[in-house]
């Protein structure tokens, strides 16, 4: 008997069939779509003999031992509902359906319940780390039905990756929609480091006239220190990169990011529980203006705008200060991702490990980084912090450093280069830093033209103005931020 079936023989799915196979795991494999299962019985299937593929669902269900545990590494949407009602006929009570893909949380919240009330257990996991990290080690996030958990858990933690110490980047999340929310966070998290990458980018091609060769042994060199990860390793390589007309392959690439709506997620779930995740969102916005291609081109010509660099200045001394203001953006960045996970916790009543995720994101996955081991210390101790800015190793930095962000955010305002993220990292934190803003204001002006009344600093109660007239306080029994 098989220990695990695997629904979907794409790239992502043949890959974890075959890290499981790798681990030792017993794995069945199965596709509606009859030419995945001939492809993948004909090529990587048959190099293993603990992989069966299978040609009909029947066969497939037979052959896995109780309580059969279904992988499904599908398209998310409709499709994974169709998957789980062809399941359930064919399943019995205790059965573990999961869903490793990039499913929106909701959908989980929803499906749990449904596969439950059918009495059967359902987890919905994010899969992080792309093809590479589903065959060599992933970060794997499950949530769902906690009864689920003992049965896959021996699988998950021997496939996912793991850290130096030998900790496993796996482990329960919470229940229902918990998984997918938190990887959907590390996705939207995601957009934010390549957006801040990509301005730190532009600023040296642009605006000091660094050159690609350059600008690749300046990445080499920060990702030996505070900034080491996966994406700043990654953009190195990709800078260095020459096709063999000798070339930069970086410089032929259009400049028109894609986007597979997570981001998105992330952000309208940050309006939805109204935290301020304003990096996240202008990163998925600096997505949407690239998109416009053809229009930034005419607009460029109409307002015959140019960039010009300045060549006055220390270049060692700016990409130093360069480094310093995307670590200080990067843990800001952080701290809104981690402040939206702790509402929707309390809005689901979800009991998350804040340490725990930053462990699973240590390795396998596309935000992996030396700097989330400081995330797992500061929330081993202190659990109940509010927000990483008033963590006392975050604190020590972001004040040494925030003054390198204020000098990159004016060079760009100065030399015309759009900064959304940067940008957005020093409004949060001015914002954030001050004791007493502007709303106030709104607060009156919202009370003048709507009557939705204020609460004033020297006196308990709610009150409201009649600003037009005779500008009389009329107390009142209600109050709506």
């Amino acid at each position: 008997m098989n220990n695990i079936g695997m629904i979907g023989l794409s790239v992502m799915g043949s890959n974890l069939a075959m890290n499981m196979a790798d681990k030792g795991f017993k794995v069945a494999a199965f596709d509606f779509f009859d030419e995945y299962v001939k492809n993948f019985r004909n090529s990587n299937a048959k190099n293993y003999d603990n992989i069966t593929a299978y040609d009909t669902l029947e066969e497939f269900i037979a052959s896995l031992d109780k309580p059969r545990k279904v992988f499904m590494m599908i398209r998310a949407g409709s499709p994974v509902d169709e998957t789980i009602d062809k399941l359930l006929p064919v399943l019995e009570e205790g059965d573990v359906i999961i869903d490793g893909g990039n499913s929106h949380f909701p959908d989980t919240n929803r499906r749990t319940k449904y596969v439950e009330d059918h009495g059967l257990l359902y987890i919905g996991t994010g899969v992080s780390g792309g093809e590479e990290g589903a065959l060599k080690g992933p970060s794997i996030m499950p949530g769902g039905s906690p009864k689920a958990w003992p049965h896959v858990k021996d699988i998950f933690q021997s496939i996912c990756a793991h850290t130096e110490d030998g900790e496993p980047c796996s482990d329960w999340v919470g229940e229902n929609g918990a998984g997918h929310f938190v990887k959907m966070v590390h996705n939207g998290i995601e957009y934010g480091d390549m957006e801040l990458i990509c301005e730190t980018y532009q600023m040296m091609r642009d605006g000091l006239g660094i050159t690609n060769d350059e600008q690749s042994s300046i990445f080499k060199e920060w990702n030996k220190g505070e900034l080491d990860s996966y994406l700043i390793e990654i953009t190195a390589d990709i800078l260095d990169y020459k096709e063999e007309n000798g070339n930069y392959l970086v410089d032929s690439i259009l400049d028109k990011a894609g986007q597979k709506g997570t981001g998105k997620w992330t952000a309208t779930a940050a309006l939805d529980e109204g935290i301020p995740l304003t990096l996240i969102t202008e990163a998925v916005f600096a997505r949407c203006l690239s998109a416009l291609k053809d229009e930034r081109i005419i607009a460029s010509k109409a307002y015959n705008k140019s960039i010009v660099k300045d060549d006055s200045l220390d270049k060692k001394e700016f990409v130093e200060a360069l480094r310093q203001a995307l670590y200080v953006a990067k843990i800001i960045s952080y701290a809104q991702g981690y402040t939206l996970m702790r509402a929707a916790a309390n809005e689901f009543g979800w009991k998350l490990n804040y340490g725990g995720i930053a462990l699973m994101w240590r390795g396998g996955c596309i935000i992996r980084s030396q700097f989330l081991g400081k995330i797992k210390e500061a929330y081993t101790k202190n659990p109940e912090l509010t927000n990483l800015l008033l963590d006392d190793y975050f604190k020590e930095i972001i004040e040494k450093y925030i003054p390198s962000l204020r000098k990159v955010v004016a060079f760009a305002v100065t030399h015309a280069i759009s900064i959304p993220a940067l940008s957005s990292a020093l409004s949060y934190f001015d914002g954030y830093t001050t004791e007493k803003m502007p709303m106030n204001l709104m607060q009156a002006q919202r009370d003048y033209f709507g009557a939705h009344t204020y609460q004033r600093l020297d006196q308990d109660g709610i009150f409201h103005t009649d600003w037009a007239n005779l500008g009389n306080n009329i107390a009142s029994t209600t109050y709506n931020v």
